[in-house]
């Protein structure tokens, strides 16, 4: 178990490093060389858990469609939001999501490796979906297009709002989107109790700790029965 837990971990190293690069100086421009220093580890290591730098990338990919440290809700449709705007708070301060979205956005790499946004466009309608069925979407929304919408819009936020002059709040933007997107999708009875804010993307950041610890202990009693 141990021997897995240190492979786990030194895969997760050499990803990160890697995204860093990646979010630095782009994919074509960055080299193993470069991913071995960041990281730390021997070439036989980083080979062990990707083969080429293009497994690398795919690994950076393949991360960036996450739900860690969005909890069950009484509203389906809150998980989603949470998911959207814990994702704002997470891309400017971790490198694995601002480097698969860089990845995204630029048309070789996106040649090469696809992007993430069918996988989030995917997971989105399944919420969608449960979320009709339980009466909070309204009757005629098509799931599959507001998900597609709810994607193309959000990145769209990012990256216009970062080409703007000044700061960018990305959290208080896409919750402004949110805000002017969910009439459309929310039943009157429940649009009032969705909470869609700046403050709630932060709050949702800073219990990620707490839902992580919890995380790795329903895993360990897991894996003991």
């Amino acid at each position: 178990m141990a021997q897995q837990e240190r492979a786990i971990r030194t895969r997760r190293v050499i990803l990160e490093a890697a995204a860093a690069i990646f979010d630095e100086r782009g994919y074509e421009s960055t080299t193993i060389a470069e991913v071995l220093e960041r990281a730390e580890v021997t070439k036989g290591a980083l080979y062990f858990h990707f083969p080429s730098k293009g497994d690398l990338a795919r690994g950076v990919l393949d991360a960036a469609v996450t739900t860690d440290g969005v909890r069950p809700q009484a509203l389906k449709l809150q998980e989603m939001i949470d998911i959207m705007l814990l994702l704002a708070y997470r891309l400017p301060r971790e490198p694995m999501l601002s480097a698969a979205l860089r990845m995204a956005i630029d048309l070789q790499s996106r040649r090469q490796f696809g992007t993430a946004w069918p996988d989030w466009i995917e997971l989105l309608t399944g919420i969608l979906r449960d979320a009709k069925g339980r009466g909070e979407v309204l009757p005629h929304v098509d799931e599959a297009e507001i998900a597609r919408m709810l994607v193309c819009t959000w990145t769209g936020v990012r990256v216009v709002s970062e080409g703007l002059p000044g700061s960018c709040d990305l959290p208080r933007e896409v919750a402004v989107l949110l805000q002017i997107l969910l009439p459309a999708v929310a039943t009157p009875t429940v649009l009032p109790r969705i909470e869609v804010s700046a403050a709630r993307a932060a709050h949702l950041y800073d219990d990620m700790p707490a839902w992580r610890a919890e995380s790795a202990r329903a895993e360990a009693v897991g894996l003991t029965h």
